[in-house]
């Protein structure tokens, strides 16, 4: 059996939990809870940035992080399942991806602003700086939001717009509507988008 190194919470994680749904890999994988706070929890030795998600291997070795994660597993899959080999949807898939993991890494910079510092030390233009790469990233998705299919720009798409959602109560919804209409699309389509929602 696999090994997967996640939390429930972490968007990173549900992007993997969602790629083993769909490729229908899920019953090859155990899932592990991991507190990368903790300096007891071996993910430190498992992966040296005590990152989550972390997958071990049959073989027992380590692979992270979430893009590698996603390119094993559609390899696992037997290739050209949701990263396509098809050039120019390959790289268009490649960057919705890199774009929305930004939108991810920009929001859980904000998150933590907040989480590990007093009130009186948050540094408002920080984040100010992190929320402009947001609304940059989704104000151009809303122009062209991408069609429903399932490979790793659309899958973490959904993530990060889920995270929206979860640590900010959803804002976003009232001023991207192409965006809510695509989401709605493609968790109608991708039953495992709902399967792996976490409820705080």
């Amino acid at each position: 059996m696999m090994i997967l190194r996640s939390a429930p919470p972490s968007p990173f994680g549900r992007k993997v939990r969602i790629a083993l749904l769909h490729l229908g890999l899920m019953d090859r994988v155990d899932v592990v809870a991991t507190d990368t706070a903790s300096e007891s929890d071996n993910i430190r030795k498992q992966n040296p940035l005590g990152k989550i998600p972390t997958l071990i291997t049959e073989s027992g070795k380590a692979i992270y992080d979430s893009p590698v994660i996603l390119e094993y597993l559609d390899h696992l899959a037997g290739g050209d399942q949701i990263i396509p080999v098809e050039p120019d949807s390959r790289f268009a898939a490649l960057t919705l991806q890199a774009l929305a993991d930004g939108i991810l890494d920009a929001s859980i910079l904000r998150v933590y602003e907040r989480r590990y510092r007093s009130e009186d030390k948050v540094v408002e233009s920080w984040l100010a700086y992190q929320t402009g790469k947001v609304e940059r990233a989704l104000t151009s998705l809303e122009a062209s939001p991408p069609g429903t299919h399932v490979d790793v720009g659309t899958i973490t798409l959904a993530c990060a717009l889920g995270y929206q959602d979860l640590r900010f109560a959803g804002t976003w919804r009232g001023i991207y509507p192409r965006l809510v209409g695509w989401l709605d699309a493609f968790a109608a389509a991708v039953p495992a988008f709902e399967e792996t929602r976490f409820v705080a």
